[in-house]
């Protein structure tokens, strides 16, 4: 299968080669190879070669036959998703508390489920949310977005904001940094923990308003370890409401107080800069 995308060069880039412009776009290299070889990226209706300069406003069109995926097949689980963002190439839905992400075996009630349903056919996987943690989920329509997407994961090119309702604001600045390393923890296998021998994790809070037992905090994932920013707020004392795993007084009946809110990221084989927020009505 073919895949076909167009982007005109902006007006208020300098110039570069045609191999510095894929380089920009975050193409695979592989996927450059072919494009080179097989002369499947034109400039303005022509073929032009990559150590040649691409100028503002110059129509650039590619062609990619070598994608593949090792994806599965997501059957449709008969359930529309809330749709809060789309393209031709991307979806963003609201993932509500307590659905996964994505099925294993035979499941069909996740949010990718839901997805192959709005579709028409089974979406492919760029992140993954918790599945206690509601908000925003980035879906790929097509596979040749896949590696651009996850290049911007690791690039921090793609930013996620979360909201979250914590315990004992009074041990929490205004705002900060916690940056504690992250393992399994031994005596849980869902569970994860603080530990000296974990993976460098670090997240960055604000208090967006408090009162005398809570606080509305914002946070962003400068890394992104299962569980990071229930585990980090537990270690530092402010678990977060309705989190089972991580704090001791929480109510059995209550949601998770965590909300992926907001997402940034550059929409893949253009320049267009892409965000996305959930509406305040929206927002636990």
């Amino acid at each position: 299968m073919s895949y076909y995308f167009t982007l005109n060069y902006p007006k208020n880039l300098k110039p570069c080669s045609v191999s510095d412009l894929l380089r920009q776009l975050l193409v695979p290299r592989k996927w450059r190879h072919f494009l080179r070889i097989e002369q499947k990226i034109r400039v303005n209706g022509n073929y032009r070669y990559f150590s040649q300069l691409v100028y503002p406003d110059d129509k650039i069109e590619l062609e990619l036959d070598c994608v593949d995926s090792q994806q599965g097949i997501y059957p449709a689980s008969g359930k529309l998703p809330d749709v809060i963002y789309e393209d031709q190439d991307l979806l963003v839905i609201n993932k509500p508390a307590g659905q996964k992400t994505h099925p294993n075996l035979a499941e069909t009630n996740t949010a990718l489920n839901d997805c192959a349903t709005y579709l028409g056919f089974s979406p492919f996987v760029v992140h993954r949310l918790d599945m206690l943690t509601s908000g925003l989920l980035l879906v790929a329509k097509n596979p040749a977005v896949v590696p651009i997407l996850n290049r911007e994961l690791t690039t921090k090119i793609f930013h996620r904001e979360y909201l979250a309702v914590v315990n004992h604001p009074e041990k929490l600045q205004a705002s900060g940094t916690i940056a504690l390393p992250i393992g399994h923890d031994p005596n849980d296998q869902r569970k994860r923990m603080v530990r000296e021998d974990g993976l460098a994790s670090i997240t960055h809070y604000q208090i967006l308003s408090q009162t005398s037992g809570e606080a509305l905090i914002k946070l962003q994932l400068e890394t992104g370890r299962t569980h990071q920013i229930r585990v980090h707020l537990a270690a530092i004392g402010c678990p977060i409401l309705g989190d089972p795993l991580y704090n001791p007084d929480c109510n059995p009946d209550e949601l998770l107080h965590l909300t992926a809110y907001q997402m940034a990221f550059n929409k893949p084989f253009s320049f267009d800069k892409i965000q996305v927020k959930l509406p305040l009505e929206k927002n636990r």
